[in-house]
């Protein structure tokens, strides 16, 4: 519901401090520990959480979570399950909003209407679908808000001021500006220009811009934090599970416990971003 993440981003606001949104994949490496994982989020800081929907082909995913995906789906995930998680999760959590990320594919099989109306009711607040342009709002975008679900909408370095009141025609929620060319944890993003980007999506829009793509560190995210009203973290999440699991795959104890280890600190990172802004 777009009532949820408005209230979410306007509380931030009141705050004074950017949101931490962080993704994970859905299903990785197995449906109860995503789960868990899911769970363990909020309570360690996360403020919107991306939820991941594995898919066989993807086209702007780097190696990280493409892997995840694999292991995802290797461990019988289907978008089904997928939005299982999200209504497992709000049996404990109506607060947080959750946005789903991924292919059009997927979704395109399942049936549009029926997922939005499933996703509805799984308690879903927005969607992310990185291979659907502006040009093809009438697919998914347009009857996504008509259910009142957000859609967010992609920025880039290379989407200029002629392109961007495309971009942002039908977006709803924030904006996601993607703070490098290339795929997601290929490289750290520059800091330095992430100010000036995010003031040039300002000049076209009132929704809150938030930064993802490379951040790894508490001080990415403090850095990027400054002048983002969000910043977005996957990768680093993605590589804390793998980097967890035992040698066969399967999750270890230390799986869910390592997840919010490093999203304390990114969270510590965020709500210190203003503070270092102002001295």
């Amino acid at each position: 519901m777009t009532a949820r993440m408005d209230k979410r981003f306007a509380d931030l606001k009141a705050e004074g401090r950017p949101a931490l949104i962080t993704y994970f994949m859905g299903g990785d490496p197995d449906f109860a520990t995503s789960l868990a994982i899911m769970k363990t989020l909020p309570a360690a800081g996360s403020d919107v959480i991306e939820l991941g929907m594995p898919f066989s082909d993807p086209m702007a995913d780097g190696p990280a979570i493409q892997a995840a995906g694999q292991r995802a789906l290797k461990a019988g995930q289907t978008l089904a399950k997928t939005l299982d998680l999200a209504r497992e999760f709000r049996k404990s959590d109506d607060a947080t909003p959750i946005v789903m990320m991924g292919y059009y594919n997927p979704i395109y099989i399942y049936g549009v209407e029926r997922f939005l109306d499933d996703a509805l009711a799984a308690g879903i607040d927005g969607l992310i679908v990185v291979d659907l342009p502006p040009e093809m709002d009438d697919e998914l975008c347009i009857p996504a808000r008509s259910r009142d679900i957000n859609f967010i909408r992609l920025a880039t370095p290379t989407t200029d001021d002629k392109r961007l009141p495309m971009v942002l025609r039908n977006t709803s929620g924030f904006v996601y500006y993607v703070s490098m060319n290339g795929i997601t944890g290929s490289a750290l993003p520059d800091t330095t220009k992430v100010g000036g980007a995010v003031n040039r999506i300002k000049q076209h829009t009132n929704l809150p811009i938030c930064v993802g793509f490379g951040v790894k560190t508490a001080e990415h995210a403090r850095l990027i934090g400054a002048s983002a009203d969000g910043v977005v973290v996957g990768t680093a999440i993605v590589n804390q599970v793998a980097l967890s699991l035992n040698k066969d795959g399967s999750a270890s104890a230390d799986t869910v416990q390592a997840v919010a280890t490093l999203v304390s600190g990114l969270a510590g990172g965020v709500r210190t971003a203003r503070l270092a802004a102002a001295e």
